[in-house]
């Protein structure tokens, strides 16, 4: 499943490259790259404005949906994979647990001043 969304992913990045390159500025309509009057474009009489831009949006929201799907199938990939790696103490019968060490404290000097006691 996480090949099918991943190859996915990356064939919507590439088309949506493609088709943000395919569009030009506002005001100049296909056909104008075409050599044409704006009667005369491949889209039509309103231009290509319209079409690519709502394509542009569809597969911008399905780049959205398959990063999420992909984010949470890592999350819990690793979280599993985490888990497997490196089980808790208590999980394992017959294990010692470690003594806790205290931090030795710091030799008093009496030249240094004191925080008085609160």
């Amino acid at each position: 499943m996480e090949t099918l969304v991943l190859v996915a992913h990356i064939i919507v990045a590439v088309v949506m490259i493609g088709l943000i390159l395919v569009q030009q500025g506002k005001g100049a309509e296909m056909g104008a790259s075409f050599g044409s009057g704006a009667s005369g474009t491949v889209f039509g009489g309103s231009g290509s404005t319209g079409f690519l831009t709502k394509m542009t949006a569809v597969l911008a929201l399905v780049f959205f949906l398959t990063s999420l799907g992909l984010a949470i199938y890592a999350k819990n990939h690793s979280r599993a994979l985490t888990s497997s790696l490196a089980p808790n103490s208590q999980a394992i019968p017959g294990l010692p647990e470690l003594p806790v060490r205290k931090a030795p404290a710091a030799p008093a000097n009496p030249d240094l001043p004191v925080a008085p006691a609160q």
